[in-house]
């Protein structure tokens, strides 16, 4: 067991893969510091959701799940675009952790190389459960609402998410 984790992510939205990595991570460690990656980026289509509003939607989906959140830490980080100094700068935004959850393999193989052990993730229905598939069923007005936590649809809903990527898929594939 580890005192403290960090697991890493877009969640461009968050999504019920993501919840389930999370529930699978807190068995290995007493707290787990989770990581809003690309902070600074919101209102394009492969990260249409502000780090604001990715933090609304993961702290409402643990709630939801009855996940102990005094074991949570969440953390946004903006991207540096230098990989050799992306550890060192995200070490700087977060607390002190022993552990890294990942599969993304250059993830991996910063933390690595920086001395970190790095643990993979548990896969829950990848085919269904990913970012990109669920951005694509709201622009192609598929099905999405039941891959993702319920107070997370509401949330999205609430904020006109789904218009808001549709509008934002047009303008990106016009500039």
């Amino acid at each position: 067991m580890f005192n403290r984790g960090l697991y890493v992510g877009r969640f461009q939205p968050f999504h019920l893969g993501h919840l389930g990595a999370i529930k699978a991570i807190l068995k290995d460690v007493n707290e787990l510091v989770i990581v809003i990656g690309s902070a600074q980026y919101s209102h394009k289509e492969h990260n249409p959701f502000t780090a604001g509003e990715r933090l609304v939607m993961i702290r409402s989906a643990l709630q939801e799940a009855k996940v102990d959140y005094s074991k949570l830490w969440i953390v946004p980080v903006p991207d540096v675009h230098l990989h050799m100094l992306w550890v060192s700068a995200l070490e700087g935004y977060t607390p002190k952790f022993e552990v890294v959850f990942s599969n993304e393999p250059l993830t991996q193989r910063l933390f690595t190389e920086k001395g970190y052990p790095v643990k993979n993730i548990p896969f829950f229905d990848r085919q269904l459960y990913m970012s990109t598939i669920i951005r694509e069923k709201m622009l192609l007005n598929e099905s999405w609402i039941a891959l993702v936590p319920k107070s997370v649809a509401a949330f999205i809903k609430e904020i006109d998410g789904v218009n808001r990527l549709r509008d934002l898929a047009k303008t990106d594939r016009v500039c």
